[in-house]
């Protein structure tokens, strides 16, 4: 039977970067953490345009910046660029969260994740947007494997939300009450 990290591990090659598309410090905590563990050497890429507003993303960017440091990797931060993500997702604001809003969100970072995969010569990326219970792991697979590269990841598996909430707690990471468009926070108000 094949091993979850038989995924993400390498064959202990020159090329063992990979480059972990970051929504929030508490989601890749374990996952860099589980990425490490798999011999992986991981550069934290924060890009999330889709974070509204401006506040949140910074604090949510202020988090990512501790929890690299105290990991000791390596954060690229790509340009917040709200007005091109509400582009990617006109016309699907009044969809529900984990529908087609969403897809096209993990789309829009994914796409500008292997962009920058390209600019800095790594073969593989993936997401931690697989570890929230509030996200469909297929979803986002399906968006993924539209670019090469995407390395298929269920940070899910294994307790790895139980991990993000002791890793939290351990580090005093900033937990997010909300996805992070305007969209899954008025869908949060409401609830």
């Amino acid at each position: 039977m094949k091993k979850e990290t038989d995924s993400i591990n390498t064959d202990n090659s020159t090329n063992s970067r990979i480059l972990l598309h970051s929504c929030c410090a508490p989601c890749a905590a374990p996952s860099s953490e589980r990425l490490i563990k798999s011999g992986n050497s991981v550069i934290v890429f924060f890009s999330n345009s889709n974070i509204y507003p401006h506040e949140e993303y910074l604090k949510r960017l202020e988090s990512v910046q501790k929890l690299a440091e105290h990991l000791n990797i390596e954060v690229i931060v790509d340009s917040w660029d709200h007005d091109a993500w509400l582009e990617a997702v006109r016309g699907l604001e009044d969809e529900p969260e984990k529908g087609a809003r969403c897809k096209a969100c993990f789309s829009f970072n994914l796409q500008r994740t292997k962009k920058k995969t390209d600019e800095l010569g790594i073969d593989r990326f993936t997401t931690t947007l697989t570890l929230s219970p509030h996200k469909v792991s297929s979803v986002v697979f399906e968006s993924g494997h539209a670019f090469e590269g995407f390395v298929e990841e269920n940070f899910k598996k294994n307790d790895g939300f139980r991990r993000s909430l002791e890793l939290s707690k351990e580090l005093s990471l900033y937990r997010q009450n909300y996805c992070g468009c305007e969209f899954s926070m008025d869908e949060n108000r409401k609830s």
